[in-house]
């Protein structure tokens, strides 16, 4: 069972120059990213943008919730 910090880590190396946070219990996480690489995207390309950078970490996650913010 991942934790939020296994969480955190996965994005992080996902996507450079990012401030993360995660919080959450093991199954259910939720995310809050600032990132540069989401300028100019919509949330949702903000949101695949996150979900590749997980890639097949997603299976050991039940349930993730994102706040997907750009550095502006």
């Amino acid at each position: 069972m991942p934790s939020p910090q296994d969480v955190k880590l996965w994005i992080e190396q996902g996507l450079e120059d990012c401030s993360v946070d995660v919080t959450g219990d093991g199954r259910h996480f939720e995310a809050v990213i600032v990132c540069a690489q989401f300028d100019g995207k919509n949330m949702l390309e903000q949101h695949r943008l996150v979900y590749d950078a997980l890639g097949g970490k997603m299976q050991e996650i039940h349930a993730l919730s994102l706040r997907t913010l750009t550095s502006e």
